[in-house]
């Protein structure tokens, strides 16, 4: 068997419920560690891939990306690349091909993402051969970035949801989404379209209230408007990965919820409830989000230091003094009044980028750089700081430290897991 998005949250559990169910499954996809080299933003030429597909009876794709970027587009990936794969599985003779698309895809649907998703189905029914269509609607993981996020939310006091978290959703485990691919792959006879959904559809606010009881939490829900929180939905995006903003609100708004008999009978049994999400398994998932809080405080705190140090260069240090410190690095009059500017507006870009750039690896990196010409600049030609009583130099040391811990553990850059 062959899983492309194997290394992703929903592929990662397809490919533990095949091999635990005795399948031998070979991963596709860019990490080197895959059996088959795939990149779905550059699919090589139909020819060869048609010969890298040869030898398999199942191909299941889990490729998809969830925020559009620069270097990976949904037409890119959810069509285009989806397209030359199961056409070219065809020709590889590929017994059985299962497709995970998302509950809600139609052509022009809600979002680009659901409108991607759904011109990928359309060409995939065109198919000289059956395809099975997974459509899952939100999806519970510990490992997954949504999860997170809606497990943040629970544990606050207060609870601010758009609209008060009426919109109806259905979600559904991972482990259940995964059986039911998994079946799906080997069954006899698979269903063309399988809604992979809970098992009841519940208002988005009764889910978090129950993710948030399974840890001890009662959050009260607060009403938060929803005309005068568009216009403020494209930062939320970009400072969330995607997670809250235009499109995400729209697809709330759509609605997400399905008929749950195909995957009930396909299981066996009712998926599980969302009151039985959180088990003692998801302690791990509870560290793994207390990391994730503290990497964001310290990404707050590091651009706090930026933007107040951009400010403070400008505005708050008397100009003399500061002209003074540059004259003794060589710097007078028009080179001087460059430097200064220019120092501030890089510190203040620095600490905007930490708020709102997806790829932060590379603001992390461009941080330790600065940091260090600083260093050995006032080293050479103001060394009597090293000795100064409040260390503006020493305190270096812990905040390099803490921006290697961000370039360590941080996510670097691209979308979230739905």
């Amino acid at each position: 068997m062959l899983v492309a998005g194997g290394s992703g949250m929903i592929g990662g559990a397809v490919v533990r419920r095949l091999r635990q169910s005795g399948h031998e499954v070979v991963l596709a996809g860019r990490a080197p560690a895959s059996g088959v080299q795939l990149d779905f933003n550059a699919m090589p030429p139909c020819a060869e891939l048609v010969r890298r597909l040869q030898g398999y009876d199942v191909l299941v794709n889990a490729v998809g990306i969830f925020q559009a970027q620069a270097e990976q587009g949904f037409d890119a990936v959810h069509v285009k690349a989806v397209a030359a794969l199961f056409g070219a599985a065809v020709q590889a003779g590929v017994g059985r091909l299962v497709h995970v698309s998302a509950l809600g895809a139609e052509l022009g649907g809600a979002t680009a993402y659901f409108d991607s998703k759904g011109r990928a189905e359309v060409l995939l029914r065109q198919l000289p051969v059956p395809v099975t269509i997974v459509r899952p609607s939100l999806v519970y993981s510990p490992e997954g970035n949504s999860t997170r996020f809606f497990l943040r939310l629970a544990r606050l006091p207060l609870l601010p949801l758009p609209g008060g978290g009426g919109q109806l959703v259905q979600p559904v485990h991972v482990e259940d989404l995964a059986e039911a691919v998994a079946r799906v792959a080997t069954c006899a006879d698979p269903p063309a379209v399988l809604d992979a959904v809970g098992p009841r559809p519940l208002p988005l606010r009764e889910y978090l209230r129950l993710l948030g009881a399974a840890h001890g939490q009662a959050p009260r829900v607060v009403h938060l408007p929803l005309a005068p929180l568009r216009p403020l939905l494209p930062l939320a995006a970009r400072l969330t990965g995607g997670l809250v903003g235009p499109d995400s609100l729209r697809m709330l708004e759509a609605g997400n919820t399905g008929d749950a008999a195909g995957i009930t009978n396909l299981l066996g049994r009712p998926p599980r409830d969302p009151a039985l999400f959180v088990d003692a398994h998801d302690v791990e998932a509870g560290a793994a989000l207390r990391l994730q809080r503290a990497l964001l405080w310290l990404r707050l705190t590091l651009a706090a230091m930026w933007l107040g140090t951009a400010w403070v260069s400008l505005w708050g240090y008397p100009r003399e003094d500061s002209l003074a410190l540059l004259a003794r690095l060589g710097l007078h009059d028009g080179p001087a009044m460059f430097a200064l500017w220019s120092g501030a507006v890089l510190d203040g870009l620095l600490g905007l980028g930490m708020l709102v750039l997806p790829w932060r690896r590379l603001v992390y990196l461009a941080q330790l750089l600065l940091m260090a010409g600083y260093t050995v600049l006032i080293t050479i030609w103001l060394p009597e700081f090293w000795l100064h009583p409040f260390g503006p130099l020493l305190k270096n040391i812990p905040i390099a430290g803490a921006i290697l811990a961000l370039i360590l553990l941080d996510r670097p850059h691209g979308p979230d897991h739905r």
